[in-house]
């Protein structure tokens, strides 16, 4: 669509100009005229000095030339520096693009023409100069068409050369790759799309390189459509589009791997899959502590492509599962907890997803990695991503028993030993969100009527402190806002509880025996 616009623009553009250099000429000529009508408006030509005209005309193919070599010379200067500092792609892309051969070919036939009309024959006697009036028109007419055409054609050349539009053209020649390939399978058609993939995945990294955020965001979402226009079209294409061998397999992120794993992505066709992912994980390695915001596109759209793929593309769905857990290690060996605070929010919706597309078995595997990288967090000291974890096991257990899934009560038995969260010996700043979140669950069965369910939370917190009962019960029954007071991606108070549940706490504390005091 923005390539359209832009190709309306430098159209209307040149007829305007056209337009008004009609209207000028028009102008002059009537400005010109005798006011007792003996002349015409083509008069001109009839008094045309011949010998003159064809001077006129040999240095309107010098200028034609010389304007060319000038335009030549600042597109390439243009379309080099654009291509040093995203991608190489631009270049072919450019020299690809039909509108500059026409172009300049348009110029180089004005230039021909106008040297040949400057070589017209004639006597030794100038007067006698056979001059063709009517090619002088067309070269005229042609001279002015090159003159007026320049505004428009660099308008275009700079609005091909924005790298969003770079980016979206990098997209469509793989998805028209694609598409052929469903026709029929030719030689070089799966290394044009990997060709295409790993050009956006280059954008990506010079757009970070050079603190570029929004145009990595905008090569990272062109990946992921790719992946999602892909989809459709999967159940078309021949098999051997799904076999590794050849070229595909030297691929820098298949050589490496095992032959049993090259094996499964054959057996499961997803390949083009794995290729897309694996270059979101390298961007997003490259974009944690320094660019998060690329890093959460990528969580995002990660979580986008495994929802589409839970009904009906279960192995999809796994790689998406996969990398979420290799997104998470990543962000925690590094020590970028924002990042993975984020990546736990979209990894806990692709959870609810899969219990939505009654994936229960997906949705056990998710919270058991939950608790896995939230004993992970815990070792390495990373307290806060063990709440989070808690929090986000909270929301899938309220989830699945609002739904009245079957995999509520297993998803319960997880939460409650979320991080080793039934050991009373933990460390107070470790253990006390962890059992706060267990109370506010307690609250949300208590307020659903569910007094067995809350009285398994209660039985995981039985031998809890008093002291640390009453810290739990003190921050809960505090008046707390929903929304977190400083700014943040998720926007959630975890402390936070509603009337309705905090109404239930007196129910709950008064389990313990002697009311914790405030």
């Amino acid at each position: 669509m923005q390539q359209v616009r832009s190709t309306l623009l430098a159209a209307g553009m040149f007829f305007g100009l056209l337009a008004l250099a009609l209207l000028l000429f028009s102008l002059a000529d009537w400005l010109e005229t005798p006011g007792d009508g003996t002349s015409g408006p083509s008069e001109w030509l009839v008094r045309l000095d011949g010998p003159a005209a064809i001077d006129r005309v040999a240095s309107a193919a010098e200028v034609v030339a010389g304007v060319l070599a000038v335009a030549i010379t600042v597109v390439a200067i243009v379309v080099e520096l654009a291509a040093n500092r995203y991608t190489h792609r631009i270049t072919e892309l450019f020299i690809r693009e039909p509108l500059n051969g026409i172009v300049i070919g348009f110029f180089v036939l004005t230039t021909v023409l106008c040297v040949w009309i400057s070589t017209t024959p004639g006597t030794e006697n100038a007067a006698a100069v056979a001059f063709p009036h009517a090619g002088l028109v067309i070269c005229m007419t042609m001279v002015t068409i090159c003159l007026l055409a320049l505004i428009p054609y660099f308008q275009f050349v700079f609005n091909f050369l924005s790298p969003v539009n770079v980016i979206a053209r990098i997209r469509r020649q793989a998805e028209r790759a694609v598409e052929a390939a469903c026709r029929r399978m030719r030689p070089g058609i799966r290394a044009a799309v990997i060709a295409a993939i790993e050009e956006l995945e280059d954008v990506a990294h010079g757009a970070r390189a050079h603190s570029d955020r929004s145009l990595s965001m905008a090569a990272v979402d062109a990946l992921g459509e790719l992946l999602e226009e892909y989809q459709p079209l999967k159940s078309r294409l021949p098999d051997a589009w799904f076999q590794l061998d050849g070229a595909l397999v030297r691929d820098p992120d298949f050589v490496s791997m095992d032959p049993t794993v090259l094996r499964s992505l054959v057996d499961e066709r997803i390949w083009f899959e794995t290729k897309i992912m694996r270059n979101y994980y390298t961007i997003y390695g490259a974009s944690l502590i320094e660019a998060r915001d690329v890093a959460n596109l990528i969580a995002l759209n990660t979580c986008r492509i495994g929802s589409h793929a839970a009904r009906e593309q279960p192995a999809v769905l796994a790689l998406a599962v996969r990398f979420f857990n290799s997104y998470l290690r990543a962000a925690i060996n590094v020590g970028d907890i924002r990042t993975a605070f984020y990546v736990l929010q979209q990894y806990r919706i692709l959870c609810q997803e899969t219990l939505e597309a009654g994936r229960g078995d997906v949705a056990l595997e998710i919270a058991g990695h939950f608790d896995f990288y939230g004993r992970e967090a815990r070792e390495m000291g990373v307290d806060f991503l063990l709440e989070v974890v808690a929090f986000d096991l909270a929301q899938v257990v309220e989830f699945a028993v609002e739904r009245g899934d079957a995999e509520a009560g297993p998803l319960l038995d997880l939460f409650l030993d979320v991080g080793g969260g039934n050991d009373e010996s933990e460390p107070e700043e470790r253990l006390l969100p962890v059992r706060r979140i267990q109370v506010q669950l307690a609250t949300f069965f208590l307020e659903r009527g569910d007094e067995p369910s809350a009285r398994r939370i209660f039985a995981a917190m039985e031998r809890e402190r008093p002291e640390r009962l009453a810290a739990i019960r003190s921050e809960l029954s505090g008046d707390v806002k929903a929304r977190y007071w400083e700014f943040n991606d998720r926007g959630v108070n975890f402390r936070y509880v509603s009337p309705e549940r905090r109404a239930k706490l007196p129910e709950f504390f008064s389990w313990f025996g002697a009311t914790p005091a405030h």
